[in-house]
């Protein structure tokens, strides 16, 4: 993040769900630090903390804010948009960037289409601003927005597994993301 982005905290959500996942990664592993707040429940994640208790037991001292670089994950928990949003909140605070990972439309903040580039007949016709992944032999994008490298299947395994790559041309490509106008 260059200092000229518009917020710390940035939705991101996808029809498809591993890229929905992947795009969360991305979005936060080239940021300082960056916590994933996964609102859409879909993942299989370990039982634990997750922003549910965080708002009935309140925050450890080591949820407020991170304790070394990188990227770390909170489940939802299951709680409503409105109690989501006051516990993001109070997580922002402390955090120097939050991607919260969502169901199309749940999430209020500004959020970040990311679209399959599927080629031929099955190319989306959505004109709005997203990002757009390209899937095989894509076309142009119908609308605006950055197109991302070809996502490789060796670099999505290694996402889903936790595993952050030292240097990806995917992965960089996410930079310029934090800085644009997102509704």
């Amino acid at each position: 993040m260059s200092g000229k982005g518009r917020s710390l905290v940035l939705g991101v959500h996808s029809a498809d769900p591993v890229l929905s996942t992947v795009a969360a990664i991305g979005l936060a592993a080239i940021t300082p630090a960056c916590l994933i707040v996964d609102l859409a429940g879909d993942l299989r994640m370990p039982a634990g903390r997750n922003l549910g208790s965080l708002l009935v037991d309140g925050p450890r001292l080591d949820e407020l804010s991170p304790g070394r670089r990188g990227v770390a994950l909170l489940a939802g928990g299951g709680v409503e948009m409105a109690e989501a949003e006051r516990a993001i909140a109070d997580l922002t605070a402390r955090w120097p960037a939050l991607v919260v990972r969502s169901d199309r439309g749940s999430w209020v903040g500004p959020s970040v289409p990311v679209v399959p580039l599927y080629p031929g007949l099955l190319s989306p016709t959505d004109e709005r601003s997203a990002v757009w992944q390209p899937a095989g032999s894509a076309d142009k994008p119908p609308g605006p927005g950055p197109v991302l490298p070809r996502l490789r299947p060796g670099l999505t395994r290694r996402l889903l597994a936790g595993q952050l790559p030292r240097r990806s041309r995917w992965m960089a490509a996410w930079r310029d993301v934090w800085d644009m106008p997102w509704a």
